[in-house]
């Protein structure tokens, strides 16, 4: 399984999602945004993972690299490549694909839960609520074809699903302890106390259990998205032809 990630800034890695493909023998390769890039031949992937970053997919102009993304992250959707995008990477599915991605009416930044959308089909089911760890300020519309997947209260697009092999997540469940106290010493300017906004000893206290139980979802979503036996027999779900539109 050859597995690409699209990395923005060195401190957000793919967390729990290492083990999960090391398990597995994936050949991993990485496009690292923030250091002379490129991109690979989406033919020649079988799964695309875009990954956060505190910057906005609207920030075309200071990083233009933004542009080159959001085609890749398109052609892979366009020729059928399993693709997940996690927070920023989620918002970048979002805009290549025509939706809008804007401020939130409120920072999401901690522990807090998320309640599944019930629907009907071969779709991926979450759990009816669990807690799971945010970091975001903006937010998106569902793009065309979408299915929502997942909401919370500060957030009403949590999730979403095109297709048989694209998911994107608002959420963070790949956060290891390590992979939590990396965004929290470098983002910790952002940790002033909301609604929404949990404390730095708040975000520190989680118990390990909390990761555990997220970092198994985590495997369900990439096994969702990898599987045949839970994806690549189910055409019935075939991603839907895109509208004619570009990326930005």
């Amino acid at each position: 399984m050859n597995v690409h990630i699209l990395q923005h800034v060195p401190f957000e890695g793919i967390g729990s999602m290492e083990h999960w493909l090391r398990a597995r023998s994936a050949n991993i390769s990485s496009t690292r945004f923030f250091e002379p890039w490129t991109l690979p031949d989406v033919s020649s992937m079988d799964l695309i993972i875009a990954m956060g970053g505190p910057m906005s997919v609207n920030d075309e102009a200071e990083l233009p690299w933004l542009v080159a993304e959001k085609e890749f992250i398109r052609a892979a959707i366009q020729q059928g490549v399993p693709v997940l995008g996690i927070c920023l990477g989620a918002q970048l599915i979002a805009s290549a694909l025509g939706a809008c991605v804007y401020a939130g009416r409120q920072r999401e930044i901690g522990w807090f839960d998320i309640t599944a959308v019930p629907n009907t089909g071969h779709t991926f089911h979450f759990p009816p609520a669990t807690t799971v760890f945010h970091w975001h300020g903006e937010t998106f519309d569902l793009p065309a074809g979408a299915v929502h997947l997942a909401r919370s209260a500060a957030c009403e697009h949590q999730a979403f699903q095109i297709g048989a092999n694209v998911i994107g997540l608002q959420f963070h469940l790949e956060t290891s302890p390590a992979s939590a106290d990396a965004i929290i010493t470098h983002c910790r300017n952002e940790l002033i106390e909301d609604t929404f906004v949990q404390s730095e000893a708040t975000l520190r206290s989680m118990a390990p259990a909390a990761y555990a139980r997220i970092n198994a979802l985590m495997g369900d979503v990439l096994d969702y998205l990898t599987l045949p036996g839970l994806n690549r027999g189910r055409r019935a779900l075939m991603t839907p032809a895109l509208p004619e539109t570009t990326a930005g």
